[in-house]
């Protein structure tokens, strides 16, 4: 019989070969399930010493009902899904892994920049109805002469903002807890969010989400920002107003959008976005990669085995229950 026992909420990968051959290491159990709601993360976490989740709700209610539990591994950088207070409340510890994916969205972000920029969603499918003209991308700048706006500037930004660079666009930054000396080293101005609005062509959304930043973009954004703008979102969908967003683009304040994360995901078939023609649409895709997804699993059953052996999580959330 195994030391412990560890429950994969819920999962949408293949295999969890990696996760188990790290978990074996410490003589962890690893048992799995596909909950959806509270009830039915309470009736599969009964007895474990770990969780490891993906999309499930980690909620108050959830964790008051854990009574062995010493450890909540989320699969992925943000951990909005888990109610962190009520976790340190209880004594549980709350991990995630803050560097997985870097590369993958930065990347993302950017070929949604200049997907959007250069029109080439429209013209592709311009083409494929039989056209050939070029001026429907009308109109078109130059990159070299636009500014790019980053709201937050962690490690993915920091990483945009040097791809960006390359291709010469002007980088501001918009984040209360941003280094001035890191920003002024990168050659990045960090602004207030509204002087951000006003002067970006293109704005890069990356903020984590929570009470703070939950809709900080929102109607009074949008009416600030150029007509040419378009806005780029890889973080998390309710980070914008999508009613405020649909809004903009229907009126014409904004240019475009190039949306990797929504308010709802999967999308209802009735969302306007669906229509536009100027939206480019993804299902919350830009973290993959086949060296990412085996990279976060590894590192999310590596921070529950951390904890079971007595240790901290490399990457730990709740930083009042580290452990001296």
């Amino acid at each position: 019989m195994s030391t412990f026992k560890v429950l994969v909420t819920d999962y949408t990968y293949d295999t969890l070969a990696p996760e188990k051959e790290v978990l074996e290491a410490v003589d962890a159990e690893l048992i799995t399930a596909q909950c959806r709601t509270e009830d039915d993360v309470i009736e599969a976490a009964q007895g474990v010493d770990g969780i490891i989740s993906q999309y499930a709700p980690i909620s108050e209610k959830v964790i008051q009902s854990l009574d062995h539990c010493k450890v909540i591994a989320r699969y992925g950088v943000g951990f909005d899904t888990i109610d962190v207070k009520a976790a340190t409340e209880k004594g549980i510890i709350v991990s995630n892994v803050t560097d997985y994916c870097a590369e993958e969205v930065s990347n993302h972000a950017f070929a949604l920049l200049l997907a959007s920029a250069r029109k080439i969603v429209q013209l592709h499918e311009s083409v494929q109805a039989g056209k050939w003209d070029a001026k429907i991308m009308k109109p078109v700048y130059r990159m070299s002469e636009q500014t790019l706006g980053l709201v937050g500037f962690g490690n993915i930004p920091q990483m945009l903002a040097e791809k960006a660079q390359a291709f010469g666009l002007d980088i501001i930054a918009y984040d209360p807890f941003a280094s001035q000396e890191v920003a002024e080293s990168m050659g990045v101005r960090i602004v207030e969010l509204d002087e951000l609005c006003r002067e970006s062509d293109f704005i890069s959304v990356h903020p984590p989400l929570n009470e703070h930043t939950k809709g900080m973009l929102s109607d009074d954004q949008f009416k600030m920002m150029k007509k040419e703008a378009f806005i780029i979102n890889t973080s998390r969908g309710p980070v914008i107003d999508e009613s405020a967003l649909i809004k903009a683009l229907q009126s014409g304040e904004i240019a475009g959008a190039g949306l990797d994360v929504l308010e709802t995901e999967p999308i209802s078939r009735d969302n306007p976005l669906l229509e536009m023609d100027n939206v480019i649409l993804n299902p919350h895709s830009a973290f993959f990669s086949v060296e990412s997804e085996i990279e976060l699993k590894r590192k999310t059953a590596q921070n529950v085995s951390n904890v079971l052996s007595g240790n901290n999580p490399v990457y730990l959330v709740n930083q009042e229950l580290k452990r001296s």
